[in-house]
């Protein structure tokens, strides 16, 4: 699950946007790897997002038509099929799991590329930034986990820090910069993982998952459920992944 493609890649810079690569030591992801040891699990909204929270919430990741986001519930409204917390994209689109791009690349008028995969989109992450701003104490002081596996970049020098299925190298930085690394590189990926220095929420994504998952406060999901520039879900730690 962790092997990533054997390419050249260049070393890894100290800085990945604006957020710092961290070479001395894990010592503020050991809380993460030892409650996702015991309670976590690959393949469970805990496993990625973090055990022991109080509640979560997916946020599915949009579609989009002619580089527009497209809501998974306007997707739904359009194919007469419903969508909840546990809706998967291949049952959204009427089609199977080997098929994202539907039997014809889309449907005409609604939607043309499917729900982007990977850690959370970019235009997702700044609607989230705000709402998870409200609920911590520390923003200004943030940790993140990004899988070593992605991009061009060579990672190795850095120690990394195990979730379930993924090692990641730490960063640290004010949440409001966990965007900045697509700022300098459009093609860069998103830390998987953000939490803030206080542990009040863990944000968590994956190379493979059409969704972002944050668990935290209930007031937090509620806040999320209802910010009118995120498509959010209530689930459960035990449930299933996309």
């Amino acid at each position: 699950m962790d092997d990533a493609p054997r390419v050249d890649r260049d070393a890894a810079p100290d800085h990945y946007g604006r957020l710092r690569v961290r070479a001395d030591g894990l010592g503020p992801a050991r809380w993460l790897t030892e409650r996702t040891e015991a309670k976590g699990g690959f393949g469970r909204v805990a496993g990625v997002s973090g055990p022991g929270f109080a509640a979560y919430a997916r946020l599915p990741h949009p579609a989009a038509l002619d580089g527009r986001p497209v809501r998974w519930a306007d997707l739904g409204a359009a194919y007469g099929r419903p969508v909840g917390p546990r809706t998967r994209w291949h049952e959204l689109i009427g089609t199977d799991m080997d098929h994202r791009s539907g039997p014809d690349g889309g449907l005409p008028g609604v939607w043309d590329e499917p729900a982007a995969e990977g850690p959370t989109p970019p235009e997702v992450a700044r609607a989230l930034i705000p709402v998870l701003a409200r609920h911590t104490a520390t923003a200004g002081s943030c940790w993140f986990g990004l899988w070593h596996g992605y991009g061009r970049w060579d990672f190795g020098r850095f120690p990394v820090f195990s979730t379930p299925g993924r090692e990641e190298v730490l960063l640290s930085g004010a949440l409001e910069d966990a965007v900045s690394p697509v700022e300098l590189d459009e093609f860069a990926e998103l830390p998987d993982l953000w939490w803030p220095e206080d542990r009040a929420w863990c944000v968590g994504g994956d190379v493979d998952l059409v969704s972002t998952y944050v668990g935290g406060s209930p007031e937090l999901i509620a806040d999320l459920l209802a910010a009118p520039g995120l498509e959010a879900y209530p689930v459960g730690p035990r449930d299933l992944l996309d």
